[in-house]
């Protein structure tokens, strides 16, 4: 069977491409990681792909808030290429730097839809470097998380609250909730960031598009976790993985 092929971009200041290319190679897709730039000169054309991904780290330094410049890009570049990419049913996926990516690009929380929504700095007023934990939001459409109830993930951000307008409400589907060491909502820590109503990832009304503040990338075996030792075998897969093979297995179903 073919592989479902999938386009990673980077872009100046973006860290977390690699990792992110090797959790889907071990899902078991073909991954190309290109540079924006070729991207949007149609070398290549994402229309030979099924997962368009933007990794974490800090594009173009941030230097305009959280994303901004990489956003503008996507709007005004990648439009063409990308709006035909989700209606004709690819995947998107942005992690960290990328939800803040997708978030001011307008493609969460509805696809082309402009920003609705922003992700603002932590309420700690510092840089957040920790593991979560995160329950699913029960009945949620995302193809990323099927089949996951309670993961653990790392984050690393300084602008990860999600705020969210009034006008809004009804446009958000969240599929992440950060929560204490029993599931239930709790405050800082456990909240990292002070996002509206604990969310950590929101996706679109098809499932399709999903952003996230966590990092699946940075859990893809059970060692990475820092109680390892006590979790049996340290070769097992970490909680990240099942996004990358939900997302693999989606591609080849539906192509």
């Amino acid at each position: 069977m073919k592989k479902p092929r999938v386009l990673v971009i980077r872009a100046p200041g973006t860290n977390c491409d690699a990792e992110t290319v090797h959790g889907f190679e071990i899902a078991g897709a073909d991954c190309d990681l290109v540079h924006i730039t070729r991207l949007a000169e149609g070398q290549p054309r994402l229309h030979g792909f099924q997962v368009f991904v933007i990794p974490g780290g800090f594009s173009y330094g941030d230097d305009l808030g959280a994303g901004k410049v990489q956003a503008n890009e996507l709007e005004l570049r990648l439009r063409d290429q990308l709006l035909p990419f989700i209606e004709r049913g690819g995947l998107v996926l942005g992690i960290c730097n990328g939800f803040q990516v997708l978030v001011r690009a307008g493609l969460l929380p509805v696809p082309f839809g402009g920003q609705r929504v922003s992700l603002l700095p932590n309420t700690s007023g510092k840089y957040e470097c920790r593991w979560v934990h995160l329950r699913i939001a029960p009945g949620n459409p995302c193809v990323f998380t099927r089949g996951i109830e309670r993961i653990d993930l790392a984050v690393g951000h300084g602008e990860g609250r999600l705020f969210v307008p009034v006008e809004a409400e009804r446009d958000i589907v969240p599929v992440l909730y950060y929560c204490g060491p029993d599931g239930e909502s709790a405050g800082y820590p456990f909240n990292p960031n002070g996002s509206y109503r604990d969310i950590a990832g929101l996706t679109d009304a098809s499932g399709r598009v999903l952003g996230l503040m966590p990092h699946p990338d940075r859990f893809l075996r059970a060692s990475q976790h820092p109680n390892w030792t006590r979790s049996g075998n340290p070769d097992s897969d970490g909680d990240g993985l099942a996004f990358f093979r939900n997302a693999v297995q989606y591609a080849r179903s539906s192509s």
